[in-house]
């Protein structure tokens, strides 16, 4: 049986342990990182967002003096790269870069074997990935009042070439024909630049992947509006769609995200640095050359962010009947 001289010693050891438990991770946290911090990036080698991921962590390399290894794990619309994420260590070794996409829409199609929103914690949205509203020079409009107009005259001729059902392009097609109250078939490719050779033939007359941005100063697409946070520098006179339209204030975003359980301090220390590159003129001049701007961004706003599109695309989805099982 304990005395009460032993329970106080025990209890007395207890609380040191805990102290330096306290202590230990509050250094570590000061001191983070102090080895390499793994990337996971939930698309292929190549693709926009792994260009954008591969261009924050060369500068993070380098402004914190530790390795930040792109690590691709892509598949099944990204829910690969985030269970592989949601399931690391949460000791703020391991992060997420995805398109909102994986996020805010595929949850509403396929039943995912995690849970963004429980299982992830936001870090920041740091690029807004620009989509446009551009059409075939064919086409006889030059605004997006124009596009309306002969599309709801010449009903089902026009068509939209999407990065596939269920995607972000396709959902934008249908929101634009439900505000506008027109007749559009959205046509379904593995990519938007699947898509770009058949608009570019007039295969297809309506595009909204950036790709088709580089063709819109050789005449052979005409930019209408554009999906952004603010008008394009290089484009000022373009509207926002959202400027005509209002409820179509639609924003195609990266965003970065923890395993939930990582450290507070630490999450606030990576959102600063990721602000810290984004605010890096060199690499805004870099990324608008890919329809990508980046944007400094909280934890807080990425949460409201991902909570505002999830229910926006999921009244689409439910609308279109689009889940796949």
């Amino acid at each position: 049986m304990f005395s009460h001289r032993d329970l106080v010693c025990t209890l007395g050891l207890a609380a040191l342990l805990a102290i330096g438990n306290l202590t230990a991770r509050a250094q570590s946290t000061a001191d983070w990182p102090t080895r390499p911090v793994r990337l996971i990036v939930n698309v292929a080698a190549g693709s926009s967002t792994d260009y954008a991921a591969r261009a924050f962590a060369d500068r993070l390399t380098r402004g914190l003096g530790q390795p930040f290894v792109i690590e691709n794990r892509s598949g099944a619309s990204g829910l690969i790269g985030i269970q592989a994420t949601a399931k690391s260590k949460a000791d703020g070794y391991t992060f997420l870069v995805t398109a909102g996409y994986s996020v805010v829409i595929v949850p509403h199609l396929l039943t995912a074997p995690v849970d963004p929103f429980k299982d992830l914690v936001p870090v920041t949205q740091f690029v807004d990935a620009v989509l446009l509203l551009a059409v075939h020079p064919s086409i006889p409009a030059s605004s997006v009042q124009e596009l309306v107009t002969f599309a709801m005259r010449n009903p089902g001729k026009l068509s939209w070439g999407t990065s596939g059902v269920g995607s972000t392009t396709h959902l934008l097609c249908e929101g634009f024909k439900l505000r506008a109250g027109i007749d559009i078939l959205c046509v379904p490719y593995q990519s938007g630049s699947k898509s770009l050779p058949d608009f570019l033939a007039g295969i297809v007359q309506i595009q909204s992947d950036p790709s088709t941005l580089p063709f819109v100063s050789t005449g052979k697409a005409k930019l209408l509006a554009v999906f952004d946070r603010s008008r394009r520098p290089d484009f000022p006179n373009v509207p926002l769609l959202r400027e005509i339209y209002a409820e179509l204030d639609f924003l195609t975003w990266l965003g970065m995200f923890a395993p939930t359980g990582t450290p507070h301090a630490i999450i606030s220390r990576m959102s600063e640095e990721m602000n810290k590159v984004a605010r890096d003129p060199e690499l805004r001049q870099l990324l608008l050359t890919s329809g990508l701007a980046p944007h400094p961004g909280t934890p807080e706003e990425l949460s409201v962010l991902s909570q505002k599109d999830y229910d926006r695309y999921g009244k689409l989805v439910r609308h279109l009947n689009l889940r796949k099982e």
